[in-house]
């Protein structure tokens, strides 16, 4: 594994372009400079991995384009030692920001071989996420409570379940819709009263699972 001068340059023109577009958070942008992309790509595909789009991992799925994962981090508002919940392990790119801003993350999967992939490169690059190979979209109850849950795939719903599990106060962030979604910030405050706001539109792949669609 090399990360090349060439590749931190790209990096460092895709966080410009990220803050262009609106991410202001600092840490997350950080955090993406720092975290190699291609590593968590198939070599083919490694020259388009600083560029802000969604690329294909296997098993019908994608990483997300990185203007979403800084999205999402920037709207999650963690502090290093939260409790993460992540819904969709994926690549594990996301979960490599999550663990360079410095939660405790618990991030789950129902496709095996990604989880496997994901964990042997997340340990590479020094990081110890607690992995799970199950269905996320109910989320891990006797994990629970999570001070922050990050869903980085299609909802059908706001997700109950999900939300059931967010601590007090607590953030959730998840897409919802089917062929383009919106995303969802889901704020419970120390009472444990619900608050949603309805934010951006993104394209993700759909979450499967009891409280998602069907596979």
């Amino acid at each position: 594994m090399e990360d090349s001068f060439k590749h931190k340059g790209l990096r460092k023109r895709l966080i410009e372009l990220l803050a262009q577009k609106g991410i202001t958070d600092e840490k997350v942008l950080a955090a993406m400079f720092k975290i190699p992309r291609h590593f968590f790509l198939d070599s083919a595909l490694a020259a388009h991995a600083y560029e802000d789009k969604a690329l294909p991992i296997g098993a019908g799925q994608t990483i997300s384009q990185p203007y979403t994962v800084a999205y999402q981090s920037q709207e999650l508002e963690v502090e290093p030692g939260m409790k993460v919940l992540e819904v969709g392990t994926g690549s594990g790119y996301q979960a490599a920001v999550l663990c360079e801003l410095g939660v405790e993350l618990h991030t789950v999967e129902r496709i095996r071989k990604l989880t496997e992939k994901a964990t042997k490169m997340l340990s590479k690059l020094g990081y110890k996420p607690n992995c799970y190979v199950s269905d996320g979209s109910v989320g891990i109850k006797s994990l629970a409570p999570f001070d922050r849950i990050i869903v980085t795939a299609a909802s059908p719903v706001l997700g109950e379940k999900l939300i059931d599990q967010l601590a007090s106060p607590g953030i959730m962030v998840i897409p919802v819709g089917d062929k383009v979604q919106t995303m969802y910030k889901i704020v419970k405050d120390a009472s444990g009263k619900v608050t949603t706001y309805k934010m951006d539109q993104f394209k993700f792949v759909p979450l499967i699972g009891e409280e998602g669609y069907d596979a």
